[in-house]
């Protein structure tokens, strides 16, 4: 099964409109949508839990923390990290890049920093 992903609250918008715009068929929820905004991150990781999608966000201050704690508990189809310096294009080629040659199931409960 290709990745499903979600979008943290505070994951650049031009991240998410990136992904669908080379690749529409890519399943990307942004953090409206899935109304994350003002849930803490244990909250956010059961939602992405929930909606087996993997979480895509730019909080490496709390997030690794509270993934660590999550994945102890229970299950989740992993965390990419990408750092507020990476360039959006390339943040995007590589999101796309995961799309198109992985599994969801590699994923699950990792939480990866993006560049790999």
């Amino acid at each position: 099964m290709k990745p499903r992903f979600l979008a943290d609250a505070d994951l650049k918008r031009a991240i998410v409109s990136g992904v669908k715009r080379r690749e529409p068929s890519v399943d990307f929820q942004s953090s409206q949508a899935a109304g994350l905004e003002g849930l803490e991150d244990p909250d956010v990781l059961a939602v992405a839990a929930k909606a087996g999608r993997i979480l895509v966000s730019h909080d490496f201050g709390t997030m690794p923390r509270h993934f660590r704690d999550f994945v102890s508990r229970q299950h989740s189809p992993g965390v990419f990290l990408i750092s507020q310096d990476f360039p959006v294009g390339a943040a995007v080629e590589s999101l796309l890049v995961i799309w198109a040659a992985s599994d969801s199931a590699e994923w699950q409960n990792q939480l990866t920093y993006l560049p790999l």
